[in-house]
């Protein structure tokens, strides 16, 4: 075991850290690993243990506090472009058949819709124009 140089087991370790982050998909980990990796190659240019233990600190520590509020950050974004359903949500569209509080018709985005109105009290008759707020399965939410 003494003849493998220190640069080979930081790369070892750095590859058993990689898999707790494929399997939990923890980006901790991965962190872990550059900062093992880096440990590796300050190995291999010749530094003592010490030198090489605080450069995996230094280096998975920075790359938490940066990395990790990045993530954060955009993991709690909103898709830049609504797709499918949400889509729909706040379009206008015009009633086919009168909607109440039970169902009715309308066209939205091109297509035939069931709908009902939010408030059960309220009726939308034909031609009238009106906003969906809400989808529901394959009826739309209508105000």
């Amino acid at each position: 075991m003494n003849d493998i140089d220190a640069w080979v087991w930081w790369l070892v370790g750095a590859a058993a850290l990689g898999i707790p982050l494929v399997v939990t998909a923890m980006p901790e980990f991965g962190m872990f690993a550059v900062g093992a990796v880096a440990a590796a190659v300050v190995s291999s240019l010749g530094f003592d243990a010490v030198i090489q233990v605080l450069t995996f600190v230094v280096v998975s520590v920075a790359l938490i506090a940066v990395v990790r509020p990045i993530a954060a950050r955009h993991g709690r974004q909103r898709p830049q472009l609504a797709t499918g359903i949400e889509a729909l949500k706040g379009r206008q569209a015009v009633v086919l058949e009168r909607v109440d509080g039970a169902g009715g018709r309308i066209k939205l985005a091109g297509e035939v819709w069931s709908a009902r109105a939010l408030d059960n009290g309220r009726a939308y008759e034909v031609g009238q124009e009106v906003d969906v707020v809400d989808i529901e399965g394959a009826t739309a939410i209508v105000i």
